[in-house]
């Protein structure tokens, strides 16, 4: 899975909702019966499970690797 986020205007090591949505996509359009999805993104490896009747997703979860990206200070003058 890769993904390009705008605001960024780069790809980034990965997004959830992008995730997410991929898995479902990946459910509705070529494997109906399958409710959990791994994927691989540049930021490691995620998991997406759901329940669906085929027309609604529930109990969506997104899991995966969390890791500090960047470090900063915000100042205000």
């Amino acid at each position: 899975l890769r993904t390009y986020e705008r605001g960024v205007e780069d790809e980034t090591l990965a997004c959830g909702t992008g995730a997410t949505a991929s898995a479902i996509a990946a459910c509705s359009v070529f494997q109906p019966a399958v409710r959990h999805f791994d994927l691989a993104a540049r930021g490691g490896d995620l998991a997406v499970d759901f329940e669906t009747d085929g027309e609604r997703y529930w109990s969506i979860r997104l899991t995966g690797p969390a890791r500090l990206a960047f470090r900063g200070t915000w100042s205000v003058e």
